[in-house]
């Protein structure tokens, strides 16, 4: 007996974990893809083709305009269109890559799309968050610049901006003097000449490492910037590179011009670009929540970019934000929640200034990857030391280029070496499909706390004289309103309206808002009592109550509807004399 009953325990906790590996095993998509190494600008666009050719039932492809050099702009739209089209559910705009040398964005941002599509119907959260959400995913709103990263030599650094034509310094020439890839290794990193003036020396031991000296001590070596020579002749080196405009500082929210700060272009919206994520989002106004990834230093950032415009950012709005960049923390080790103005530096014109401020949105900037992550430790801020020691063991000196001698056209005998484009900023490549799952998290949480609205109980009760109390009680069960304070203040995008449409000859006679359902008196509306505009929307795990007094025969039936921009729509209906019907 013990034996049999032994038996059966031992099958029962094999089955148990059978089932949980089967919850654990990988589920393969449509488009085989690996986020263990970087995709390049072709290879990311033809991977959006092929998941909305995968998976039409729940993924559309669409372009939405052209890039300075013609590319075209692509932004991949995941909803079920059988539960109805993206423009009329809350959706979240997901973007990476405006800064094209910050390259593990757009990653980010595939792999949502790979990620969410082909866990449509097999795990339930989020194929119910498909159901009822729209994602709007752009990977590269500056392709033409991740071109340039990923084809032609570069830096950490550099095509940040745009590819526009500029005359950086003023010789009626355009992008004629940028670096050179002068000892031919594929990169762009740093020349040094000796001098005996100079204000460096080579560190002793590890002569890969150049250390300033302090004021009062003679140093050996001058740092002469970036590798390059004097291409157009004018005695400067590397002063008119290609590119371009800034562009997340080319939006409207709180935009000021070149002079104030580099990159703005010349007026908001000029790059074409940007131009066309705006015309897009605009014409989106069920757009609730917007997320930008960009790099580096492992940030969960939100507006103001700018000090003076703390006051569209009241306190109703900060907590949702505040707790949203709670949760991320939890998700996201070694990121920190921070204002951007406040604790990073002033911005004008930033995207996810634009559409918190101009539009209402609850929007989060991510900066991707940290050094803090090197040693997955608390206290975890590796000193130089550190992390060369770290990039040696785990990398294997894939990013640093050995110093050369090279003879320089004006400088004479330099060397040129250091540092490569992968050796800091980007992450690297075998941590970079824990990077992207874990913010891809993140925006889902953010995605699942968008508006949604239901009504939680209507009541018909008879008043005598043919009038009856309808009270209508609408929740929103997740944390942001349909409508954040800011927009309500300032008048952003349109009111819920709160509808009651008795059939027949019934009529709406009054109604007003009710601070709770046992309240006997409220505050009339006047104009059009069964067409109620909810100008405050339905708060975040809140609930509003309201009360029509209807003319109407018993028997009469009451359709109560519910229309909102950032949630979805609602009804129910009410017969005079019974019980409320199905919401729907």
């Amino acid at each position: 007996m013990r034996t049999a009953m032994m038996a059966a325990l031992v099958g029962a906790a094999f089955a148990a974990l059978a089932g949980r590996a089967a919850a654990q095993a990988d589920v393969p998509s449509k488009v085989p893809l690996v986020f263990n190494r970087y995709h390049t600008a072709d290879e990311l666009d033809r991977a959006m083709r092929d998941l909305a050719a995968a998976y039409p039932e729940i993924a559309s492809l669409r372009r939405v305009g052209s890039s300075v050099g013609g590319r075209d702009m692509l932004v991949l739209v995941i909803s079920a269109t059988k539960t109805g089209p993206d423009t009329e559910k809350p959706a979240m705009w997901i973007d990476g890559g405006i800064h094209a040398n910050e390259v593990q964005a757009a990653e980010v941002v595939l792999y949502t799309a790979w990620y969410l599509t082909k866990m449509y119907g097999v795990n339930p959260t989020l194929t119910s968050m498909i159901d009822e959400r729209a994602f709007y995913l752009c990977a590269m709103v500056n392709p033409d610049a991740r071109v340039a990263w990923f084809e032609t030599p570069a830096t950490p650094h550099n095509f940040r901006a745009n590819l526009r034509p500029v005359d950086d310094d003023r010789d009626g020439l355009f992008d004629e003097d940028g670096p050179d890839d002068l000892d031919g290794d594929g990169a762009i990193t740093t020349m040094w000449k000796k001098d005996p003036h100079g204000r460096w020396i080579r560190d002793k031991d590890d002569p890969r490492i150049f250390r300033r000296v302090a004021p009062d001590k003679a140093g050996e070596w001058t740092m002469l910037g970036e590798e390059g020579i004097d291409n157009d002749g004018d005695g400067r080196i590397n002063e008119d590179g290609p590119g371009g405009d800034d562009m997340n500082r080319n939006f409207p929210g709180g935009w000021l011009p070149n002079y104030v700060q580099w990159g703005a272009g010349p007026y908001p919206l000029s790059a074409p670009e940007t131009r066309a994520v705006a015309d897009f989002i605009e014409a989106r106004p069920n757009i609730a929540a917007a997320q930008a990834y960009h790099n580096t230093g492992g940030m969960i950032l939100r507006g103001p970019g700018a000090e003076f415009r703390s006051s569209m950012y009241p306190a109703q709005d900060a907590r949702v934000y505040e707790e949203l960049a709670k949760t991320g923390e939890q998700l996201l080790p070694y990121y920190r929640s921070l204002v951007i103005w406040k604790d990073l530096y002033t911005v004008h014109g930033g995207f996810v200034n634009w559409t918190a401020e101009s539009l209402g949105i609850f929007s989060f900037t991510n900066e991707l990857w940290t050094v803090e992550k090197y040693f997955q430790r608390a206290p975890s801020s590796p000193n130089e030391e550190q992390q060369w020691l770290w990039r040696d063991r785990m990398l294997f000196g894939q990013a640093f280029s050995e110093y050369k001698p090279f003879n320089h056209p004006t400088h004479g005998e330099v060397l040129i070496g250091g540092p490569n484009q992968w050796s800091s900023r980007s992450t690297p490549t075998f941590m970079l499909e824990e990077e992207c799952h874990r913010n891809f998290a993140f925006t889902v949480y953010h995605a699942d706390q968008m508006p949604r609205v239901a009504f939680d109980a209507v009541e018909a009760a008879a008043m005598g004289g043919g009038l009856w109390e309808v009270t209508v009680t609408l929740r929103n069960d997740r944390l942001i309103p349909t409508r954040s304070e800011h927009a309500r203040r300032n008048r952003i995008g349109a009111n819920d309206v709160l509808w009651c449409e008795p059939e027949g000859r019934g009529r709406v006679v009054t109604s007003g808002r009710l601070s709770s359902r046992s309240d006997r008196r409220f505050d009339e509306v006047l104009n059009e009592p069964g067409r109620v505009q909810l100008d405050g929307g339905v708060p975040g795990r809140g609930v509003v109550h309201h009360r029509f007094i209807v003319e109407g025969e018993r028997g009469t039936r009451v359709n109560l509807s519910f229309t909102s921009q950032k949630s979805r729509d609602a009804s129910i209906h009410v017969v005079l004399g019974e019980a409320a019907g199905a919401a729907k």
